[in-house]
């Protein structure tokens, strides 16, 4: 099928397969021409995209895991330490950013707003 017609089957955009063939994980078969041709298959393999960037993972990331796929679901017993180590990183990220918001507040528990009120007052945690 071309690409305008998984993207209507996906509810993905050109461009969007565009760039996931871009960053190598989707690989269509090309025509004598250049048009893209995918495979029925690749179907599924834009609804797994779709889902493990909702997760939260890179491309980086989806396709390493996209290389444990097996059948039509995401059995990841294989990617098991991958997304462990992932599910690590965002973690991570959580913590730094609920810091770096503990630290906002404290500046701001310090500080009046410009019409002179005392904004430590108003602070939401």
């Amino acid at each position: 099928m071309k690409i305008g017609e998984l993207a209507h089957r996906t509810g993905v955009s050109v461009r969007a397969l565009r760039y996931y063939e871009e960053k190598g994980v989707l690989r269509p078969e090309r025509t004598p021409s250049g048009y893209r041709i995918f495979a029925e298959s690749d179907v599924r393999k834009v609804a797994h995209i779709q889902t493990l960037l909702a997760a939260g993972l890179g491309m980086e990331v989806i396709g390493e895991i996209l290389a444990c796929l097996s059948g039509e679901s995401l059995l990841l017993d294989d990617c098991r330490e991958r997304l462990e180590a992932e599910r690590r990183r965002i973690t991570g990220d959580i913590d730094r950013l609920l810091h770096t918001r503990s630290l906002l507040d404290d500046l701001l528990a310090t500080t009046r707003a410009p019409d002179g009120s005392d904004r430590a007052a108003s602070r939401v945690a």
